[in-house]
């Protein structure tokens, strides 16, 4: 099986810690694993296991996949799940038959169904959802409008374009209007909290609509809901067999910060607990599981995802849809499978398999 990862999104080093996870418990007996990088540029290049051995995020610096001058071809046909390897001297090589990729590119150009199409096009079974359902929980505000129409709710918010805001500049002082402080700008398509903001008071709306506007020309204004966090893992069910939920659900407690942000995601910052498993009644826990699956289903995910909600007084509110969640160790979806019986080795095995029984996507 290929593993991909790196990539051009702002996520790329988070990509990159979650392949060497995935590739230091991954099942040798049962796999033999490649390793195809995507540098910043979107050069695909073939990497080894030693290259991978310092990738961690407590490092100097966030990782990176770097450009040694070789290419990773990819099958020109469906006749074939073969790839090609261009060396550095442009000689070429066999990299041999390819059963299944396991896509680690978190963000655009890879959790956004762009990958998803490409192996599609070339009849390649990988791991995660489609390209709609990527595409679809990828965009915040598109994915918000879907699940408002099943009934599932979710945060009230404004979209705005960076095109409406360069035309009349004055529809920003309107962005809050219905919304409830405080409030949280963030970029439609992109994860891992990059690019979003808190803002308690309407002056700090255009500054916060800039540092979104860096990552994404569509930019979601949404109020801040009073509820506890909680996360519930996906998996989905075999030929068959009905879609999956951990056992358990995971909360972050956020204390001495604003939010779950980027750095108490990744970079160890303080001022946030994970709590697993977070303490709910077997009503609660049955109410978001039934929207988790719901969610599931009906945006057309596929394999995994993980689903947040707030847990608000009046029952649980969908906040977002990863369908390529982080998946170190230490990450909230393989520790939610991991409480629920599932280890960390068993689930990629599990993934993988899926992958192979992908049925066509048309």
């Amino acid at each position: 099986m290929a593993l991909l990862f790196g990539g051009r999104s702002s996520e790329h080093g988070i990509s990159c810690v979650t392949a060497a996870g995935i590739l230091r418990a991954i099942d040798r007996a049962r796999f033999d694993v490649l390793l195809v990088g995507v540098t910043k540029r979107g050069a695909m290049v073939l990497m080894h296991e030693d290259d991978l051995a310092d990738y961690r995020l407590d490092g100097p610096a966030l990782p990176e996949v770097r450009d040694n001058g070789t290419r990773v071809i990819w099958p020109a046909s469906v006749d074939t799940r073969s790839l090609t390897l261009v060396s550095s001297d442009g000689s070429l090589s066999t990299l041999g038959h390819v059963d299944a990729v396991m896509p680690t590119l978190h963000g655009p150009y890879g959790e956004d169904g762009t990958i998803q199409g490409m192996l599609d096009f070339i009849d390649m079974p990988y791991v995660g959802s489609g390209v709609l359902g990527s595409a679809l929980c990828m965009d915040k505000h598109l994915v918000k409008v879907v699940l408002q129409s099943m009934g599932i709710p979710v945060a009230p918010w404004r979209t705005i374009t960076r095109g409406e805001v360069d035309r009349d500049p004055a529809i920003v002082s309107t962005l809050d209007e219905g919304l409830t402080y405080p409030l949280f700008v963030k970029p439609a398509r992109a994860g891992s909290s990059v690019g979003v903001s808190r803002v308690t008071e309407a002056s700090e709306i255009p500054a916060a609509l800039e540092i979104a506007f860096a990552e994404d020309r569509t930019v979601l204004v949404e109020s801040g809901i009073t509820g506890r966090e909680v996360e519930i893992a996906v998996l989905e069910g075999r030929e068959g067999q009905p879609t999956r939920t951990s056992d358990v659900l995971g909360e972050i407690v956020v204390t001495g910060r604003e939010f779950y942000d980027f750095e108490a995601k990744y970079l160890g910052a303080g001022g946030v607990e994970l709590v697993l498993p977070a303490k709910v009644t077997p009503e609660e826990f049955t109410a978001i599981r039934d929207a988790a699956v719901r969610a599931f289903e009906g945006t057309q995910a596929r394999s995994l995802s993980r689903i947040d909600f707030f847990l608000t007084e009046n029952g649980p509110v969908l906040n977002e849809i990863n369908t390529l969640p982080g998946f170190t160790p230490a990450s909230m979806y393989p520790m939610l499978w991991e409480a629920s019986g599932l280890g960390y080795t068993a689930l990629i095995t599990e993934l993988i398999e899926l992958a192979l029984e992908k049925r066509p996507a048309y």
